[in-house]
C-alpha cells in the first residue's frame, strides 16, 4: 500500500524531527529526544514514508501532484488543471482564472505566497533526514538506499523550484532560527542544478530496484533514472534555447538515463492491440500498482485519500484549436500535407481519418463521450456556452475526455479512487528520442524503441529520421525531426500537465500570445447550435470560434524578459530583499 497510508503517530513524531514550518520563515530546529529514532532501517523508512504525505500537498508542491490531496482541491490543482495554463485548454471557468491568466500573461506578482509557490518546508524534512541518518546502525548499502530515495525526493523538489524561479537559494542543511542562510541571496540557477544531479546520481547508485517489486508505490531506481531523464531533458532544453552553458552535458544525461530504463527495466508500453482504446483506457484503471507502464502513481483510496477530480472536470473548457490540428491523420502526415483529411468544414469531418487518441482524448462530436448516462451526456456533444438542455459545455467545440469514468464520478465527493500515473513510461521514451534529437545523435534504431512503440499502440505509422517538415512549423527554425518529436510528445501527453514546461523549456511562451480559437464555426453551421453565446474570429477567410474575446484573457501577451519565470511573492522579499525579484516583475 502507498506510503500516503501515514500512521497518525508517525506523523507526529516526524513533524517533529523536521519541524512543521518553513525554514525560510525562521522556524527553530527543535529539540527531540534523537536517540529514541534513529536506531533502525525501520526508523529511516518510517521517516521517508512522510515524505510522500508532504509532497503531496499540491497546493504547497507541484511536482507530485496526480489528481490532488484532497476533494476540495480536485476543482483547482492538479496534473489536468496545469494544461489551462498551456495552449492545450481553453478555460472560462471563474475558478480556473489563475491558469487563464497565467496563459495570457496577465498574471501579477503575488502579495504572498500562493499555490505551488515559496514554500520550503519540505526541504527541512530531507536536510534533517540527511543529517541524521547516519547514525543508524545498519550496513551502508541499507542506509545509502533510503538516502537516495531522500536526495530523489530533495532532487524533484529544487528542480521544481528552479523551473518556476530560476535562481533559488541552496539550502543543504536543517537550518536554525540564527542561521545565517535565512536572509541570504539565491544562487546561480547553475550551482543549484549541479547539486540536483549530484542527487540524482547518488539515487540511481543507491537506491533499490527490488523495491518495483517488494514495495511497488515507493520511489526506487527506475522512478530515479525516469526522473532523472525528465528533469535533465528539462535542463538541458533549457539551457540550450535560452543560451546557457552546458546544454549538451545535461541532454547527454537525459539520454543515458532514459536509455538505461529502456534497456534495462521492467516497463513496457500498455497495448492490448485495440488502438481504438487502449490509450483511453489507461487512464481510467482504478489500480495503477505494478501497471506496466506506470513508473510512478500516485494512490487513491476511499476512506483514507480520495479527491473529486471527475466531480469538477465538467467545467467550461475546451481542448483548443491549436491541439485538434496537431493530431496527425492516420497516414501519419500533418493536416496540411494529408490527402485523407476532410477538412474542418464541419467538426465531424475534423475526425475522420486522425490518430485515435485525439478521438480518446476529447468528446467525439456527435456522441457523449465517456459521459453517456449522466447530466453530462443527455446530449451529444458539442454543446457551446450559452447552450441549455444538458450536455457537457465547452468553450471550443472540443470537450476533454481523457481520464473521465463514470463508475468513479458516481462514488461522490472526495470517495474517488482512480489513481493518478504521475510518471509514464511513454515519457522516458519521448525524453530519449527528444535528447537524442537535441544532441544529433538521433537515429532509425532509437525512434524505433521510443516514439514508434507509442505509434504502434496508436496504430498509426511509424517516424522516420527525416520526415516532411509540417507547414505549421516550417518557420520555426527547427529541423523536422524535432518538429515530430515534440508533436509526439504533446499528442501523448495532452492534459497530463507538460506543456506549459514544454513551451518555457523550448523557449516558445510566444504560442500563448496567439488568439485562442476553437472549432470552426461557419454562418452555415450556425443554426446546429440555438442559444450558443460564442464570438468568432476569421483568419484566412474561415470563421472560428474566438474563445476570449473581449475580455481579460482575450488580450494575450508574452514578454520574452520576463515570463519565463514566475514572480517571488513580495511578502518573502519583504522578510529578505537579498532574495531580489525576478527580471522584468
Amino acid at each position: 500500500m502507498m506510503k500516503l497510508k501515514i500512521y497518525v503517530a508517525f506523523i507526529a513524531t516526524i513533524m517533529l524531527l523536521s519541524c512543521n514550518d518553513d525554514f525560510l520563515e525562521k522556524y527553530p530546529k527543535d529539540s527531540v529526544n534523537e536517540k529514541s529514532f534513529w536506531n533502525t532501517a525501520n526508523d529511516l523508512k518510517t521517516y521517508n514514508n512522510h515524505l510522500y504525505h508532504q509532497a503531496g500537498n499540491v497546493y504547497r508542491y507541484m511536482f507530485y501532484m496526480g489528481f490532488t490531496n484532497s476533494a476540495w482541491y480536485s476543482g483547482y490543482y492538479g496534473m489536468f488543471w496545469e494544461d489551462c495554463k498551456s495552449d492545450n485548454m481553453a478555460p472560462k471557468d471563474g475558478r480556473l482564472d489563475q491558469y487563464a491568466k497565467i496563459a495570457a500573461g496577465i498574471h501579477t506578482v503575488p502579495d504572498k505566497k500562493q499555490f505551488g509557490g515559496w514554500y520550503w518546508e519540505f526541504l527541512r524534512i530531507c536536510n534533517v533526514f540527511l543529517e541524521n541518518y547516519e547514525k543508524v546502525e545498519e550496513p551502508e548499502s541499507v542506509k545509502n538506499m533510503y538516502a537516495g530515495e531522500v536526495r530523489l525526493w530533495r532532487a524533484w523538489f529544487y528542480w521544481d523550484k528552479v523551473k518556476r524561479f530560476g535562481n533559488v537559494p541552496w539550502i543543504p542543511t536543517a537550518l536554525d532560527i540564527d542561521s545565517p542562510e535565512l536572509l541570504g541571496e539565491r544562487n546561480d540557477r547553475s550551482l543549484v542544478m549541479d547539486h540536483v544531479l549530484e542527487d540524482l546520481n547518488f539515487a540511481v547508485e543507491h537506491m533499490s530496484e527490488d523495491w518495483y517489486t517488494s514495495d511497488p508505490d515507493r520511489l526506487n531506481r527506475w522512478t530515479a533514472l525516469a526522473l532523472k531523464a525528465r528533469v535533465c531533458l528539462h535542463e538541458g532544453t533549457f539551457r540550450k534555447y535560452h543560451g546557457l552553458a552546458e546544454a549538451e552535458k545535461f541532454l547527454t544525461h537525459a539520454a543515458s538515463a532514459a536509455e538505461e530504463l529502456i534497456n534495462n527495466g521492467p516497463y513496457e508500453i500498455f497495448n492490448t492491440g485495440n488502438p481504438e482504446t487502449d490509450y483511453a483506457s489507461l487512464f481510467t484503471q482504478l489500480d495503477l500498482s505494478g501497471h506496466k507502464e506506470v513508473v510512478l502513481a500516485r494512490k487513491y483510496i476511499t476512506g483514507t485519500l480520495g479527491h473529486r477530480f471527475k466531480g469538477y472536470y465538467g467545467r467550461k473548457n475546451g481542448a483548443t484549436k491549436s491541439l485538434i490540428e496537431d493530431y496527425l491523420c492516420t497516414d501519419g502526415l500533418p493536416v496540411q500535407l494529408s490527402n485523407v483529411f476532410l477538412g474542418d468544414a464541419t467538426i465531424e469531418d475534423e475526425f475522420v481519418n486522425r490518430d485515435p487518441r485525439m478521438a480518446q482524448t476529447v468528446v467525439v462530436p456527435g456522441t457523449a463521450g465517456p459521459f453517456e448516462g449522466i447530466g453530462w451526456g443527455k446530449l451529444p456533444a458539442p454543446r457551446l456556452i450559452g447552450q441549455t438542455g444538458g450536455g457537457f459545455i465547452t468553450t471550443t467545440g472540443y470537450p476533454p475526455a481523457k481520464f473521465f469514468e463514470v463508475s468513479d464520478w458516481r462514488k461522490g465527493y472526495g470517495k474517488e479512487e482512480n489513481d493518478a500515473p504521475v510518471i509514464r513510461f511513454a515519457e522516458v521514451l519521448l525524453a530519449f528520442a527528444e535528447a537524442k534529437a537535441e544532441l544529433g545523435t538521433i537515429a532509425q534504431a532509437d525512434l524505433d524503441k521510443s516514439i514508434n512503440k507509442l505509434r504502434d499502440r496508436a496504430g498509426m505509422p511509424h517516424l522516420a529520421v527525416n520526415p516532411p517538415m509540417d507547414p505549421k512549423y516550417e518557420n520555426e527554425d527547427l529541423s523536422s525531426i524535432i518538429v515530430e518529436i515534440r508533436r509526439e510528445r504533446r499528442i501523448e501527453l495532452a492534459f497530463e500537465g507538460y506543456r506549459y514546461d514544454d513551451l518555457m523549456r523550448w523557449k516558445k511562451g510566444s504560442y500563448l500570445a496567439k488568439t485562442v480559437i476553437g472549432m470552426r464555426l461557419e454562418d452555415d453551421q450556425l443554426a446546429r447550435y440555438p442559444e450558443a453565446n460564442i464570438k468568432r474570429i476569421e483568419i484566412d477567410g474561415k470563421k472560428y470560434i474566438d474563445v476570449y474575446q473581449g475580455s481579460d484573457v482575450g488580450n494575450r501577451q508574452f514578454d520574452e524578459n520576463k515570463h519565463y519565470l514566475m514572480p517571488l511573492p513580495l511578502s518573502e522579499i519583504s522578510m529578505n530583499p537579498a532574495l531580489g525579484q525576478n527580471p522584468g516583475w
